[in-house]
């Protein structure tokens, strides 16, 4: 159940005429009274003798019968209150227990307070509520107020679990501020597929990711046709910044501009320049020891980006794991910059899950932890070859490099979930785990056609070289070799264990080092898992047909020594 307070008005019967009203696209059905402040007030929905200015005066009465220079200039208070879609559709009883809840625990009308404000709740459809309160008490005082959206929302907990309703996580302030229901209708008559504000904040997240300068940034959304006002001082130092669609007007056919603090808290201008900021304390690395300083040679290509992010990103599952608060939560906010990068230069057929996967990440990579920059480096780098090698093809080596990044990415959403749940971040971890369910479907459409190749290449291997391979398996993992050969995934595991002999590794070294490292008991394709922990380990093209990849081969970053991560489809980890 989701409280939302609006933003305070100034003319009772506006917003009654709306509630009572048809709305916007005859979406409003039967509006009628579920509650108010006193139980004969007359319903202008169904008694024919009300009318909506009846109930204005009615509100409207303590507010003026104050002096002009004493009446509140937006005296009009209004709460909507939603039941989760999932929710049973509640009784109108139901819901008038609920508003005198709300409203109670709000300041508006307080249990056994005979000189409340005066207010009433108006059901236009199955799922929620509006109530609509004056703010000038009977006694001609004005309510407290303080912290009553806070209020709500604990109240709205409380109401979920003595209704038996859907439990949503409780906020912490740190979450964007949601479009408004103007802006929705807005959206929705103009064709678009979110609102103004939210398509503001992909673009502008998907310019900050992996950006070095505040020049780049605005090179980038200039690039994506995004309209940008900047704030500067007299001194010519650059204060701020707004951002608008170009096609989004107002009434006076003027393009809606939004601030960047308006669009999300980290997306203002001091806290974007904190990306590029490398305090002293990031000068070691998680573990106190001199952070290494590899080389970054120009990226060659999608492919080769996509590997250097795979191996930044499981540097970063293990921070998260062992690192202090502040470098977590740097780590995990660069995460959603690499979520946003990715989507910006994936293929046709993995695109929406990775934008709705970096859409929703968006809300997990903020919390009270402060993030401290600078450990995230690698991360944010790791963004930026991503956004300059360019979009990848979803075939060959960057298709197949593509499903081993989303592979790990699905990893990382996972650790971030984890890690915000155990501090009791409710709705970042519900935000992780979202993400990670959008990055499985896209590391299945992404990885459908490399495991189909290695799977053939399996097939075509001749009786002798199969055998030995199986050997080999038993001999490794006498506990889950029948399992594992009577997988669909086999096939593609020999050929894999045939590539890495090719290319000079042990095999019977690298499945032992494979299969040590993580546990493989609860995997759901223990062959499709060991397929792309060989393949990283033994540095195999992600593609074996891909003829330039394996030219490369040498130049592909140096595989992680402490362990190898699995596959995001197979891995029961997930459930963790």
């Amino acid at each position: 159940m989701i409280p939302s307070i609006h933003m305070r008005g100034s003319k009772t019967y506006g917003l009654i005429r709306y509630l009572f009203g048809p709305g916007t696209h005859e979406e409003h059905t039967d509006p009628h009274l579920v509650a108010a402040f006193d139980p004969l007030t007359l319903d202008p929905g169904r008694d024919p003798r009300a009318t909506y200015w009846q109930l204005q005066r009615l509100l409207d009465q303590p507010v003026n019968a104050l002096p002009d220079g004493r009446r509140p200039r937006k005296h009009v208070w209004h709460l909507s209150v939603r039941a989760s879609p999932e929710d049973p559709v509640l009784p109108d009883e139901d819901w008038a227990d609920i508003a005198r809840r709300m409203v109670a625990a709000t300041g508006i009308a307080p249990d056994g307070d005979d000189a409340a404000c005066r207010w009433a709740a108006v059901r236009h459809a199955d799922d929620h509520i509006h109530i609509i309160a004056t703010l000038v008490r009977d006694d001609g005082r004005r309510p407290r107020l303080h912290n009553e959206a806070r209020r709500a929302q604990a109240e709205a907990r409380a109401i979920e679990a003595d209704y038996g309703l859907r439990r949503v996580a409780p906020g912490d302030g740190t979450a964007a501020k949601r479009a408004t229901s103007a802006e929705r209708h807005k959206a929705e008559r103009q064709g678009r597929r979110r609102p103004a504000r939210e398509e503001l904040r992909e673009a502008v997240r998907r310019a900050v990711a992996g950006a070095a300068s505040e020049e780049e940034v605005f090179d980038r959304l200039a690039a994506a046709g995004v309209l940008i006002r900047k704030r500067v001082a007299p001194s010519g130092d650059l204060l701020g910044y707004k951002v608008a669609l170009p096609d989004d007007r107002n009434g006076e056919k003027e393009p809606v501009f939004y601030a960047g603090s308006t669009l999300a808290p980290d997306l203002s201008l001091p806290r974007i320049r904190e990306r590029w900021t490398l305090p002293a304390q990031a000068a070691a690395s998680a573990d106190g020891s001199a952070p290494e300083e590899p080389a970054l040679p120009d990226v060659t290509g999608p492919a080769f980006a996509r590997r250097r992010a795979t191996a930044a990103a499981w540097q970063a599952l293990l921070v998260i794991d062992h690192c202090d608060d502040g470098g977590a939560a740097a780590h995990i906010a660069a995460a959603g910059e690499v979520l946003d990068a990715l989507a910006k230069t994936s293929a046709a057929h993995t695109r929406a899950e990775l934008r709705e996967a970096a859409f929703v990440f968006e809300r997990a990579s903020r919390s009270h932890v402060k993030a401290v920059r600078g450990h995230d480096r690698a991360l944010r780098q790791a963004a930026r070859d991503l956004v300059h090698s360019g979009p990848a093809l979803g075939r060959g080596e960057d298709g197949a490099t593509t499903a081993m990044l989303i592979d790990m990415a699905f990893f990382l959403a996972v650790a971030a979930a984890n890690w915000h749940a155990k501090r009791h971040h409710g709705q970042q971890a519900a935000a992780a785990r979202q993400a990670a369910e959008h990055l499985r479907a896209a590391y299945q459409a992404a990885a459908a056609h490399p495991m189909a190749i290695l799977r053939q290449r399996g097939q075509r291997l001749g009786p002798r070289v199969r055998q030995r391979h199986a050997d080999l398996l038993h001999q490794v993992l006498p506990e889950l070799a029948e399992r594992v050969r009577a997988e669909p995934g086999w096939p593609a595991l020999a050929a894999t264990l045939d590539d890495a002999q090719r290319a000079g590794h042990d095999p019977a070294a690298l499945l032992a080092d494979a299969t040590r490292r993580r546990e493989l008991d609860t995997a759901t394709s223990v062959s499709d898992v060991l397929v792309w922990r060989l393949r990283r380990d033994a540095h195999l093209p992600a593609s074996p047909h891909d003829a330039s990849a394996r030219g490369n081969r040498r130049t592909l970053p140096s595989a992680p020594s402490a362990q190898s991560a699995p596959s995001a489809v197979n891995d029961s980890s997930r459930r963790r």
